[in-house]
């Protein structure tokens, strides 16, 4: 059985989001997602930011002060990131619930929910995205472009991976062989 959205078209949708981003950043929208793609997005959005604020504050030049309200800014995103993988796990959830999948408290939970996992792979789709940033950077040596060829590749099959256990995941939640627990 496969669960209620693609899988694939969620880690292209998050690809595609750190290309279009460093482009032109669009005006946040509506938090209220309504739908679990704009909530994936919600929350790659989030990481999308923290990344920025973070190299923000390891830039050497920059003052305490300034270093200061850039901590106090990724306080305030990590919440907000926890808060929404919370909210794609109760999502999830909820879709189980009105499906009437049935659940046991014997059946197996797994170490990592659906919501943590789609939060990795937006931090590897970034990886990713900095990554290759790397390889094309025109000052870059070929040593450089090489080690980082290796680690692009690896971030590649990680993502696979990592999308092939969250296909698994969802597969083996909406047919009830594992429960997902939302706390």
């Amino acid at each position: 059985m496969v669960f209620f959205f693609d899988t694939e078209k969620i880690l292209e949708q998050q690809l595609k989001e750190v290309e279009q981003w460093h482009k032109e950043l669009p005006k946040e929208g509506n938090s209220e997602s309504i739908d679990f793609p704009s909530l994936v997005s919600s929350q790659h959005r989030v990481n999308f930011e923290l990344w920025h604020q973070e190299d923000l504050a390891r830039d050497p030049d920059v003052s305490d002060s300034k270093i200061a309200a850039v901590k106090r800014a990724i306080d305030v995103l990590n919440q907000r990131r926890n808060d929404i993988i919370e909210q794609l796990d109760h999502f999830l959830l909820n879709v189980l619930i009105n499906k009437k999948v049935q659940f046991s408290s014997d059946l197996e939970l797994n170490s990592e929910t659906p919501g943590s996992m789609i939060d990795r792979l937006s931090i590897n789709a970034l990886k990713i995205y900095h990554m290759d940033e790397e390889i094309h950077r025109e000052d870059a040596t070929k040593k450089h472009r090489l080690k980082c060829s290796g680690k692009l590749s690896v971030l590649r099959e990680q993502r696979k991976d990592l999308g092939e256990c969250l296909f698994k995941l969802l597969s083996d939640l909406s047919t009830g062989k594992k429960r997902l627990k939302v706390y």
